[in-house]
């Protein structure tokens, strides 16, 4: 994973919400939201980004105190700046060394967000360290790139206009962590003796390809990447990314199959 895998700033907070949000990521979290349903106490949200999850979290668990953490503080600000959202409290934290005590929380939930961890162990540790005993772990991560055809359709397209790029953003880092017995092996390090994972698959809603391609393209790391290869051509490589995507789903709007992996455990 290249270090500027991990960088979410400038405008990258605004559009990665509005282009991916409702396709990629809030299917996930009402998915999580459900499996929360029935717990009581504090709950630690870990790279919460720009606070998708963390506003359906808040609007289920009316009576659980909400403590959203991001290692990127504009992430956080986006998320802050969401109606709805005045009785979490927003933290900046490194998922690797949380400034909490131990045995603080009854729920560590983390969405799409442990690939980006550079040490996944010391993290899972973390999380198990905050946990009150019983306490759940919930957290979910991609499948792979080919299982998820609107990235996959994405990055096709930036590889016919930039074959040069060997590896993009979205195969190297977020589609990167879907072995299970990987998954498995990094939680038992971290003390974790078991857990459940499910393959979970839905659609995303795509209301209009070129915001979408905006989100990948313009929304995450991968504008670096798109940058550096081509200063000027930011908006020509999200519209090469536009097309690859319309060229198997069509302009829209429509659904596209998606899949990722849903872990749990318990300290």
């Amino acid at each position: 994973m290249a270090q500027s895998d991990t960088v979410f700033s400038g405008a990258i907070p605004q559009q990665y919400d509005r282009g991916m949000g409702a396709t990629l990521f809030a299917p996930y979290a009402a998915d999580l939201a459900v499996r929360l349903a029935g717990i009581h106490g504090r709950l630690l949200e870990t790279a919460a980004g720009t606070g998708i999850v963390t506003a359906v979290l808040a609007a289920a668990l009316p009576g659980v105190a909400i403590v959203a953490t991001d290692l990127n503080q504009p992430m956080l600000d986006h998320a802050a700046s969401k109606p709805g959202l005045g009785r979490v409290q927003f933290q900046q934290a490194d998922a690797q060394n949380l400034p909490f005590g131990d045995q603080e929380f009854d729920a560590v939930v983390c969405q799409f967000g442990v690939m980006f961890f550079p040490d996944r162990p010391a993290a899972y540790r973390e999380a198990r360290r905050v946990l009150k005993p019983g306490g759940r772990f919930l957290f979910n991560v991609w499948g792979s790139i080919s299982d998820n055809p609107l990235m996959s359709s994405a990055t096709m397209g930036l590889s016919r206009r930039y074959p040069q790029q060997q590896t993009w953003f979205m195969e190297r880092t977020p589609c990167s962590y879907h072995d299970p017995a990987a998954i498995r092996a990094d939680l038992a390090a971290a003390g974790f003796a078991d857990c459940r994972i499910e393959t979970l698959d839905l659609r995303g809603p795509v209301a209009s390809v070129p915001a979408l391609a905006t989100g990948f393209c313009q929304g995450s790391p991968m504008r670096g990447e798109i940058e550096a290869l081509d200063p000027s051509g930011l908006e020509q490589a999200t519209e090469a990314a536009a097309a690859a995507i319309a060229e198997r789903f069509g302009d829209g709007p429509f659904e596209a199959p998606m899949r990722a992996l849903v872990i749990e455990t318990n300290r």
